[in-house]
Formats: C-alpha cells, sequence, structure tokens
C-alpha cells in the first residue's frame, strides 16, 4: 500500500510538473512570436531608412556644383 501511495504522489508530482513546463513553453513561444513580428517591423523601418539615405545622397551628388558658393567667397 505504501508503495502504491508513492507511486501516485510520484505521478502527481510528475503531472504538475509538466503542466508547469507547458505553460512555460507556451508563454516563451507568445514571447518569440512577438520578438519576432517585432523584428520584422524594425527590419521594414530600416530598409526604408537605408532607401532614404540612398534618395539623399543621390540628391547631394545631383546638387554638388550646381549652388553658388556662399557671399563670403
Amino acid at each position: 500500500m505504501a508503495d502504491e501511495t508513492d507511486h501516485i504522489a510520484r505521478i502527481e508530482k510528475l503531472e504538475v510538473q509538466l503542466a508547469y513546463q507547458d505553460q512555460t513553453i507556451e508563454d516563451l513561444n507568445a514571447a518569440v512570436t512577438a520578438q519576432w513580428k517585432e523584428i520584422d517591423v524594425l527590419k521594414r523601418l530600416v530598409s526604408g531608412l537605408i532607401d532614404q539615405m540612398g534618395e539623399m545622397e543621390l540628391a547631394a551628388r545631383a546638387n554638388t556644383g550646381k549652388e553658388p558658393p556662399p557671399p563670403h567667397y
């Protein structure tokens, strides 16, 4: 009888641990999913900024020499 009670207690303990592990896995999965969404947004923002910088570089090169020198020259 003592062995059976011990086995039941061990099984219950394992079930509790499994339930906590399942919850932890779900929480971690939600965190990783949220991070990937944020990474995707940040990638798009960085890509947009790179495009803007490229356009600014082209505009700066196109304007080189077209402006009159400042009055102090």
